[in-house]
């Protein structure tokens, strides 16, 4: 066979695979990344040992450099693909974290946009409405939580540790992490109630927080409470908002599946949303464990707390908008 139809024959399966490795050269996104291009990851083994063997008769037949350079290089990026070892799972676990999460986070947008709104105008709407109305705390607590609420918030108080009336820090991690962790899944599974369940979670929660702060401001006993959840809010409040986000759009996928079967969409949503769980998870780690070690330490300086905070806040919203940007697989890079 001549070199012209040998080319002719092979071209469209040669541009096939290369564009293959081009979308797919990241060994680490070629793992969690699904294929969209025209040949899918099950058939390049065999289009490998294709490619090989074209490789061993074009220099058998002696064809011009051009053409074996090319399958040199072609092959040699297939096997550096195929056979690279992968990387320690510790190593991919910080990739997530780093930069897979964030990128998950802002590929639902929209959602997480809707969930902030949903959490945070509720909790603003009744801190405000306690400043002028203080009798409202009466219909959403009951007396013996709004009695326990302000004893646990006395600024009078000798207690040496903030929020909390018992239990040692290593107790109260547990509880926190306990306590953190199934806000999140119920905030994010009950986006299979249509997204209904996610609404309603997200206000009441907006609702609950937005009580608390208010009535302890307007009765002037808010500085300790204040102080408690300045170290570990950024990571609870932001990882409930992105649980929320999550949430709607499993629902939104239940209602407006699109193209797709509605259980080819929900199982889509839910798998997506099972990694971005693992960020939250994640975060409300790291929460519990400052709400336990921190948040209620009594004699750290207010000044000190706030700086941490602000130090913090701005961690984690740098994490979630820069994270993983400008890295091959990053749909909002630019």
């Amino acid at each position: 066979m001549r070199q012209e139809q040998f080319v002719a024959r092979h071209q469209r399966e040669w541009q096939q695979f290369e564009h293959w490795l081009e979308t797919r050269g990241n060994a680490h996104h070629a793992l969690s990344e699904r294929n969209t291009g025209e040949i899918g990851d099950e058939d390049i083994p065999a289009r490998y040992r294709r490619l090989c063997q074209q490789l061993a008769l074009a220099r058998r037949r002696g064809y011009s450099p051009v053409v074996t350079a090319r399958l040199q290089a072609l092959m040699q990026r297939g096997h550096n693909l195929l056979y690279r070892t992968p990387p320690p799972r510790w190593q991919r676990a910080v990739e997530f974290l780093l930069a897979d999460f964030p990128r998950l986070v802002r590929s639902e947008a929209g959602c997480m946009w809707a969930s902030m709104v949903l959490f945070v105008v509720p909790l603003v709407t009744m801190f405000v409405l306690l400043q002028f109305y203080p009798e409202l705390i009466h219909g959403l607590m009951s007396p013996q939580e709004v009695a326990q609420l302000e004893r646990m918030y006395d600024p009078a108080s000798d207690s040496n540790k903030l929020g909390r009336e018992s239990g040692t820090d290593w107790a109260m991690f547990g509880h926190y992490i306990m306590n953190n962790i199934s806000i999140g899944l119920r905030t994010f599974a009950s986006g299979l109630l249509a997204g209904v369940g996610t609404i309603l979670v997200l206000i009441l929660n907006g609702v609950g927080i937005g009580a608390a702060f208010g009535h302890l401001q307007q009765i002037g006993s808010a500085d300790p409470l204040w102080r408690f959840v300045a170290g570990h809010a950024p990571f609870e409040l932001t990882a409930i908002v992105l649980a929320g986000g999550a949430g709607l759009r499993l629902g939104f996928n239940l209602i407006a599946p699109g193209r797709r079967t509605r259980i080819d969409a929900l199982v889509a949503g839910g798998i997506k949303g099972a990694r971005l769980c693992l960020g939250i998870a994640f975060m409300l780690l790291v929460a519990a464990f400052i709400e336990a070690f921190w948040s209620s330490t009594q004699s750290i300086p207010a000044s000190i707390k706030y700086s941490v905070s602000g130090v913090l806040w701005t961690l984690v919203l740098l994490w979630l908008w820069r994270g993983g940007r400008n890295q091959p697989g990053d749909a909002d890079a630019s």
